[in-house]
């Protein structure tokens, strides 16, 4: 018989994701099925409750809004910095990635928004947080998780 979707069960999938125009945001096509430990908020929450009683072989589209996905963009994670915040990084361009180190010693990452002569808008915000995410996604397998991966809080 076939396991359902539940907690503590690893889950193997293919997915696409898009965004609302349809570009194509993220994919397990070219590379192995992704693979979670359901229950563990290892994916967003919007997919996890989506596939909750699916089975190995199903597949399903699913709309998650984005209180459902990565959240509405947070006003404070957006702030404009000088550009000698960069220390000696040379060239600071639109849409340019970077790790910065929190107050609280934890890593993010930061976007660059915008540049104006010395000032620079960053974006800590997850890239797609505020984003309708369209996921398209075929179950491979379902499994018990077993004591490891439940104590460790993810598949392996």
């Amino acid at each position: 018989m076939s396991l359902l979707i539940g907690d503590k069960l690893v889950v193997s999938m293919d997915y696409t994701l898009t965004d609302e125009a349809g570009n194509l945001l993220d994919e397990s096509a070219d590379s192995d099925p992704m693979v979670y430990l359901h229950g563990a908020e290892n994916i967003v929450p919007g997919l996890e409750q989506a596939l909750v009683g699916k089975v190995a072989g199903d597949s399903l589209q699913v709309k998650v809004e984005p209180a459902e996905g990565y959240g509405l963009p947070i006003p404070e994670l957006i702030q404009t910095i000088d550009k000698s915040s960069f220390g000696d990084v040379e060239s600071i361009k639109v849409g340019a990635a970077f790790e910065a180190q929190r107050p609280d010693g934890n890593h993010q990452r930061i976007i660059i928004k915008e540049v104006n002569g010395d000032e620079i808008t960053i974006d800590a915000n997850h890239p797609l947080a505020g984003l309708v995410l369209n996921f398209d996604v075929k179950i491979i397998s379902v499994r018990e998780a077993t004591e490891e991966e439940i104590s460790h809080g993810h598949a392996h």
